[in-house]
């Protein structure tokens, strides 16, 4: 295995008591939360591989619910994250899922608001070092590391628009590290996930929403 730096091994500053299944936890869930917009009123986590095996001696459980309430991985708070969640009014559910994933630091998540019509399916892992990778958001294969400044957009399969949307970032100037891109059939709804060097402007944010095609942005930056 080829790491980039030393924080790939020792990990970020956290709270432990492991980078892999407590901050990756945290980060998979922060993720999540950013991606929903705000605070779900339920989430509902399954957990594969050693997550399930070990996820209450490792903290993973609370890593995860912190995460949602958009705690860091050195927030204090994340050991009683749990209790946070309750204050917050957010019904939480973790369980073992079944079946395997080809990782085994794995985390599905399901969240909604109060009303049930807003909802988001995740599905993340945790690689080490308090490094993750989002490999599923609402059925999308995706891969997103949430290492640089990411854009996720969901929009209409449409000729032209991944084109429209990367000239107008490398418009500003705004180069891109890393780009993901699925959809459910030709000419239906598709995302694409572009990680960047830089965060975009808001006017460009503005003007990557406002296309035709796109139906939703959200700018990740943790």
């Amino acid at each position: 295995m080829r790491f980039k730096d030393v924080f790939s091994i020792i990990g970020p500053a956290m709270v432990g008591p492991s980078s892999s299944h407590t901050a990756g936890a945290a980060r998979i869930g922060r993720v999540a939360r950013l991606l929903f917009g705000d605070c779900p009123a339920r989430a509902d986590i399954l957990l594969y591989g050693s997550f399930a095996a070990t996820y209450r001696g490792h903290g993973t459980d609370t890593a995860l619910v912190g995460g949602l309430l958009d705690m860091t991985t050195d927030d204090p708070r994340l050991p009683e994250a749990l209790a946070y969640a309750e204050n917050a009014g957010m019904a939480v559910s973790i369980a073992p899922g079944k079946g395997l994933y080809p990782h085994p630091n794995t985390a599905e998540l399901y969240l909604s608001d109060a009303a049930g019509n807003r909802k988001l399916q995740l599905t993340g892992t945790s690689i080490g070092g308090g490094n993750v990778e989002i490999v599923k958001i609402n059925g999308f294969s995706m891969k997103l590391s949430a290492a640089y400044p990411t854009l996720t957009i969901r929009h209409r399969d449409e000729t032209g628009i991944i084109a429209i949307v990367t000239g107008l970032l490398g418009g500003e100037g705004i180069n891109i590290a890393h780009m993901t891109v699925d959809r459910r059939s030709r000419r239906g709804e598709a995302m694409m996930v572009l990680e960047c060097d830089g965060i975009p402007a808001e006017d460009v944010l503005q003007a990557i929403s406002a296309l035709p095609a796109v139906e939703e942005l959200r700018l990740l930056a943790i």
